[in-house]
């Protein structure tokens, strides 16, 4: 498949000849039928569990390439590869069949890859997919999981991303163009389909005993860079509120995006202070050079761009999910950094700069 392919809009019912657009599922909010894509991945996961717990869910619908590896009560597997062209005919009919009233598309990577034609199919043309069944199907419910790093980390960024700002991403990294470019086509989508209530969630870097990503990678390390004359205020969140967030979203009926972020947020040398290691000061075209070294060589996991998140502000603003979605984190930035470092936290340690969360 070509880059090509990622620009094709929506399909149109009609446009499948004489064949009649798919029923559209029947909705009941005490026998909720719900379908996740990427549910191998942690949030697909941790949300099929969520929901295995709820009563107001009859059935969910596991979609992805491989089985979820806990038990499985009320889900239902069903292998979906989303690089196939054929993904969004079989998604549309599971969705009809099931009568599957809200669908949540987690299908995203959470860490670079070098594979990065596969992962533009997987993300850019599977959300296609995705999308294309949906409107097929009318169904009544989308949510996207995405990421606040679609704004990017650039010089003249606020102190607080709102979700009106523009999503600059970074024009030499295919792993953030393909999650700008899914929220674009969501963005269309929910235009030429008004019947379909849309959700973005806008996840900050996620840290917790649990998940693993680049982050937790970057974190594990004894040594990290730091760029001279540079110390950036940096956010994350706790991935027990990530999956509060998302189940938020699922129970209720909230249009638009939101920022999903923790409670304050610290300079990256407090951060790296905070977890004991050891800071690496580096100026910026020396550790530029290494990092594309070790990205080629396959020695390192994070591609150059990624330093310009130890350069710039990346912080967005999470008021918009508290006033509306009523996100509210249980877990501040101290006690996610400790939690992911396996401490028990101790009230007084830490004044946690300030912020709106």
């Amino acid at each position: 498949m070509t880059e090509r392919r990622s620009k094709r809009i929506v399909k149109d019912a009609a446009a499948r000849g004489n064949e009649s657009p798919l029923p559209t599922p029947r909705h009941d909010p005490e026998q909720r039928v719900v379908a996740v894509t990427g549910a191998r991945g942690f949030i697909g996961a941790e949300i099929i569990k969520r929901l295995e717990e709820d009563r107001r869910y009859r059935t969910i619908l596991a979609l992805d390439i491989r089985k979820p590896n806990f038990p499985l009560d009320k889900t239902q597997f069903y292998k979906i590869d989303l690089t196939l062209p054929t993904a969004d005919a079989d998604i549309a009919a599971l969705l009809s069949r099931e009568g599957v009233d809200t669908l949540v598309h987690a299908a995203f990577l959470s860490s670079p890859t070098h594979a990065s034609a596969w992962a533009h199919e997987l993300e850019d043309i599977g959300t296609m997919h995705v999308l294309n069944a949906c409107a097929e199907v009318e169904v009544r419910k989308l949510i996207l999981s995405s990421t606040t790093m679609v704004y990017g980390a650039h010089p003249l960024n606020p102190n607080f991303l709102t979700e009106d700002h523009e999503l600059k991403g970074n024009s030499s990294s295919r792993f953030l163009r393909d999650k700008v470019a899914a929220e674009q086509q969501v963005r269309r989508f929910r235009k030429e389909n008004p019947e379909t209530m849309v959700t973005v969630l806008r996840v900050a870097p996620t840290l917790g005993p649990t998940i693993e990503n680049y982050v937790t990678r970057f974190f594990s390390r004894p040594i990290a860079p730091v760029m001279m004359g540079f110390d950036p205020l940096m956010q994350v969140v706790h991935e027990r509120d990530v999956i509060d967030a998302f189940k938020l979203a699922i129970d209720n009926d909230v249009l638009g995006e939101f920022n999903i972020v923790g409670e304050g947020v610290l300079p990256y040398s407090t951060i790296l202070a905070l977890m004991g290691k050891l800071p690496l000061p580096l100026p910026h075209f020396l550790a530029k050079h290494l990092t594309r070294a070790f990205w080629v060589t396959q020695v390192g996991d994070a591609p150059p761009y990624f330093l310009d998140f130890l350069r710039f502000l990346c912080v967005a603003d999470g008021r918009r999910a508290r006033e509306i979605l009523g996100f509210v984190p249980k877990h501040d930035i101290k006690a996610t950094i400790l939690d992911f470092l396996g401490v028990t936290d101790r009230p007084g340690d830490l004044v946690i700069e300030g912020g709106r969360a």
